[in-house]
């Protein structure tokens, strides 16, 4: 294809150091690997990897957390708003309207086509559809387009939920405390949440051995803060889809599926499908708002011309609710595919 270069190297990657990308790729895949091991994974001393955690813990905004299973909660589909204003509001405005209630999961102030993005998940449809409604509503002061889609497949990344939804679901009893603590802090020891819990050590241990079984938890992870000195652009897309859709979607995946050979965070945070004001979304974190442009936006409508793409796009500004799902992890390998054939309308890889 024309256009922009597929592979190119991003130099905010080149900031930190060999040893401490490797112990982000590690904790990104299992976030309670003891520093022993993780001394092991990343061909380091124990002393050293401490060290160097340490630096990156607060250099990088480390969060412990978790990547849960939505579904075996009992969530329904993700949502994602994307909204602009005639008149915008403060974001201390919007971060106290958000955080009132419990189903937005993440809010960032945008720069662009769009001045809001949320990530909403419920426990069920009436539930999300009251709340979408009453926060329209809360919000029409300042003249607001509002434009939901449904997150119909993740093709990449996660969302960090929130213990103000965690704690309303229905969970067993024995789960639900040491879900919320790891939720905060997933590289908790037994002891430190056995003092917590006011609970036996042995006790702990049992119940996390079966909240891990229960497959309430696909991995143990990490959320970092937006890498220091990049963009983060998100693009949203809108098609009239044609025949050859597939094989134009198959060129665009290339670039989703491609990133630096040792990054310090994924380049691509999230990827989804969607159904309703929009067909795809992503999130990724470039050098700069051109390269940002160049690489992503111009590869992305130059792949998908011929399907009249509608993009629009904006700068991530500032997170005002929950935490993007910044972490390293290799995206060709999560990235899971849905190939669009017409003859079998259920293949995926």
């Amino acid at each position: 294809m024309d256009g922009p270069d597929l592979e190119f190297s991003s130099a905010f990657n080149d900031k930190y150091s060999a040893l401490t990308k490797r112990i982000i790729r590690e904790l990104s895949n299992n976030a309670r690997v003891p520093v022993n091991r993780l001394a092991v994974l990343a061909g380091s001393y124990r002393r050293m990897v401490s060290q160097k955690l340490k630096q990156a813990e607060e250099q990088l905004g480390i969060k412990y957390t978790m990547e849960l299973n939505e579904q075996k909660l009992g969530l329904s589909n993700g949502h994602l708003i994307l909204a602009k204003f005639l008149k915008k509001p403060e974001p201390e405005k919007l971060a106290r309207i958000l955080a009132s209630s419990h189903v937005p999961q993440i809010a960032a102030t945008l720069k662009g086509h769009y001045d809001l993005m949320i990530y909403a998940n419920a426990q069920s449809g009436s539930e999300y559809v009251h709340w979408d409604k009453i926060t329209q509503i809360r919000l029409s002061e300042y003249g607001v387009l509002w434009e939901p889609s449904d997150v119909a497949h993740r093709q990449l990344g996660f969302i960090l939920l929130r213990n103000e939804l965690l704690q309303r679901l229905d969970l067993p009893d024995e789960y639900r405390s040491i879900m919320l603590l790891l939720n905060q802090n997933s590289r908790l020891s037994f002891s430190d949440m056995s003092k917590k819990l006011n609970m036996h050590f042995n006790t702990v241990a049992y119940r996390f051995n079966k909240l891990v079984e229960s497959k309430y938890i696909k991995r143990f992870t990490i959320s970092m803060d937006p890498v220091p000195g990049t963009k983060m652009l998100a693009v949203a897309g809108k098609y009239i889809m044609k025949d050859n859709f597939e094989s134009d979607a198959s060129v665009s995946r290339k670039a989703l599926m491609d990133d630096d050979k040792s990054p310090i965070a994924s380049r691509y945070v999230v990827v989804n499908q969607l159904v309703g004001s929009y067909d795809f979304f992503s999130m990724g974190i470039f050098d700069s708002y051109d390269a940002a442009i160049t690489h992503d936006l111009r590869y992305y409508k130059k792949a998908m011309h011929r399907h009249l793409v509608r993009a629009k796009y904006a700068e991530v500004d500032r997170v005002i609710l929950g935490r993007l799902p910044i972490r390293s992890v290799d995206n060709r390998k999560e990235y899971d595919t849905i190939r669009w054939t017409t003859d079998n309308y259920n293949v995926s890889d």
